[in-house]
């Protein structure tokens, strides 16, 4: 359609303003090919004579029907633009108090970038929440409920205090809730990437380890948990590292009692719990194994030592054997094997290495069990993804996960722009292809 036909007297337009972005105006006359100016009036009777620009002879956004304002669905509209996008997201959120917007009726995923402390997770959880509440489940079982129980599982294994936030997560996240054709819940599937293993054995100033281990530290008085031999977190090295283990507001011990709710609730009963904090426990006594030098090529630990016994009775090792292959490492030859010591430094890393190792493999665990609980039989026809990713941040000295962290933010911020600009551009082509 020619231009001619649509911007003619009493049309409406949306012209750029300083002040509130785009204004409203409409047309008092005629447009004509070959005008260098359109002549309109403003909402509060101001006339005007906008001016063209002289090369590109560019005409303003027209502005949608009144009947289509308000629309949920951005893409029944008439014209989608930015200006029309805008204006309709105001009218619903202000006007309407209608929060919740859609656009195509397909599978698509949310995406929640941001600096670290941004309010990423909570917004991934409102969104959650959200879906979990207008939709219903499909089922008799409460599958709502058990897509939310995920939440303070994931959070106490993978989210931890940081100088920036106190329930960082240290770990990619992405969810995917399934529909049925009434557009009821009936499961989810979560894919977890890059989690923080270092943060298992140190953490620097005012930060804290996972809040698991908190949690557990503060229920240590509990008489299922006696046999952890557990204490404060201030008595333990992988614990007390930050020398701030309190997060004010904060009570670990209830918020323990939500995590053990929450793996009730998606199925994981006491006794798996308790194999699941006796592998926590054990990697908290492991922190606390001390390593002697022999000399300066070997090392040893002494016979006896308190935290490693308990830690060989939580997991069912052999206590001489643990004590030796901590301080020893097993070459292999063409045609020899040799056992050769390892100095005081090496031993400690290959202790924490084994700690980090055992808490990779204890969370991918329980996000296994949890997928299990989140699994449904019934077919699925559409899904909504929610990505929570960790966040942006630089230290003085950046850990190799941390710089995986910050890579891992630039590559989607640079996919984001891309598709931005491409969408942008089909807009453009469609809206000058409706003028020539």
């Amino acid at each position: 359609m020619a231009a001619s036909e649509l911007y003619t007297k009493y049309a409406r337009v949306w012209i750029p303003n300083p002040e509130e972005v785009w204004r409203s105006a409409e047309l008092t006359k005629d447009y004509k090919q070959g005008d260098t100016a359109l002549y309109l009036q403003l909402e509060d009777g101001t006339d005007l004579e906008y001016k063209l620009d002289p090369k590109t002879k560019a005409l303003p956004h027209l502005r949608n029907p009144d009947i289509l304002v308000g629309e949920n669905d951005l893409t029944a509209l008439s014209y989608l633009h930015e200006p029309a996008v805008l204006h309709n997201l105001k009218v619903r959120f202000i006007d309407s108090k209608l929060i919740y917007t859609y656009c195509d009726e397909r599978n698509q995923s949310i995406i929640v970038s941001g600096e670290s402390g941004a309010g990423k997770t909570v917004s991934a959880k409102y969104a959650m929440r959200y879906f979990a509440t207008v939709s219903g489940s499909a089922s008799e079982a409460n599958v709502e409920e058990k897509v939310l129980a995920s939440n303070p599982i994931m959070e106490a294994i993978g989210n931890a205090k940081t100088t920036r936030n106190d329930n960082s997560s240290r770990f990619g996240k992405y969810i995917e809730i399934g529909f049925d054709k009434r557009y009821h819940i009936i499961g989810a599937n979560m894919r977890t990437y890059l989690l923080e293993k270092s943060r298992v054995v140190f953490q620097a100033d005012e930060e804290r380890n996972y809040h698991i281990f908190y949690q557990l530290c503060a229920s240590s008085h509990l008489p299922e948990f006696k046999t952890l031999k557990l204490s404060s977190a201030n008595e333990f090295h992988y614990t007390k590292q930050g020398r701030n283990p309190v997060i004010d507001g904060v009570d670990d011990a209830k918020e323990m009692l939500t995590t053990r709710n929450a793996f009730t609730l998606l199925g994981i009963n006491e006794s798996y719990q308790m194999g699941l904090f006796q592998v926590l426990a054990a990697i908290l006594h492991l922190g606390n194994v001390e390593v002697k030098d022999r000399d300066a090529d070997s090392s040893n630990i002494p016979p006896n030592n308190g935290h490693l016994s308990v830690f060989c009775d939580l997991l069912g090792v052999a206590y001489q054997d643990m004590a030796h292959w901590l301080c020893h490492k097993k070459l292999k030859t063409a045609s020899e094997t040799y056992i050769k010591p390892v100095p005081k430094l090496q031993a400690m890393n290959s202790r924490d290495a084994l700690a980090k190792h055992i808490y990779a493999k204890l969370f991918n665990w329980i996000v296994e069990h949890v997928n299990k609980a989140l699994h449904s039989s019934v077919k699925q026809h559409s899904f909504i993804g929610v990505l929570d990713i960790y966040g942006f941040e630089t230290f003085e000295i950046n850990s190799f996960e941390q710089f995986c962290i910050n890579y891992a933010n630039e590559k989607l911020q640079q996919q984001f722009n891309m598709v931005s600009f491409l969408f942008l551009a089909v807009l453009h082509i469609l809206y000058c292809s409706a003028y020539f």
